[in-house]
């Protein structure tokens, strides 16, 4: 593999990590919410609602802010890519801006004892529009790669090709090319954000930015789409 390859596929690992961990630890530190898968939020918000736990409202919001992002993600990628080639490494600074500022939210305000104060809910849209960030250009730049927040389909994608590989194909090159791309994606996913917030409480949130940070280095050293 040569190293622009190497880079590449780099690139939607780390943002698989970030999404994973992102959510994993939003879920554990701000009351059941999913920063980054945020239609499980219909779930959760049952629960809550049920079971008279807090966080609703941070799960009532998380959806409409989602969208609202991409939306805007949407438009102001539009308006950037007429004047600059670098427009996913400029909106990949926007989600590292968004990450720190969640960082400091968590680690100043929290522990979130109380999912629906302002606190936790101004962190949790924080990271729900970083995550947005994300999942727009992920869409947008990198298509063709594995989602980077949700591996409900990559799972099954990966079974599908487990049972191609089993079977003689004349394909079987190709489907295990992409059987290693899509189970490194999931690994990836599975990160380490529960354990780190065992240990270190909100401050697990410091990590985030530091990923971000490593998948702008990755993208700026490819070439310019």
């Amino acid at each position: 593999m040569t190293a622009d390859l190497q880079k590449r596929s780099l690139l939607p690992l780390l943002l698989s990590f970030t999404g994973g961990y992102v959510d994993t630890a939003g879920f554990l530190a701000l009351q059941g919410l999913f920063t980054a898968h945020v239609t499980g939020n219909f779930v959760t918000l049952g629960a809550s609602l049920a079971l008279g736990t807090s966080g609703a409202i941070a799960k009532l919001l998380a959806l409409p802010v989602f969208c609202a992002v991409v939306v805007l993600v949407r438009l102001f990628g539009t308006l950037l890519s007429k004047r600059w080639a670098r427009v996913f490494e400029i909106l990949l600074g926007l989600k590292i801006l968004l990450l720190t500022t969640a960082a400091a939210l968590a680690i100043k305000h929290g522990p979130f004892h109380d999912g629906d104060s302002w606190q936790a809910v101004l962190t949790g849209m924080v990271l729900v529009a970083a995550m947005a960030i994300q999942n727009a250009i992920h869409r947008v730049y990198l298509g063709s790669a594995p989602p980077s927040t949700i591996m409900t389909g990559t799972t099954t994608q990966i079974m599908i090709d487990l049972a191609d590989v089993i079977l003689p194909r004349d394909v079987k090159d190709q489907t295990s090319a992409r059987l290693g791309k899509m189970s490194l994606s999931v690994l990836a996913f599975c990160g380490a954000a529960a354990i780190l917030f065992m240990r270190f409480g909100v401050w697990c949130f410091a990590l985030p930015p530091v990923l971000a940070g490593l998948s702008l280095v990755v993208r700026a050293a490819e070439p310019p789409d």
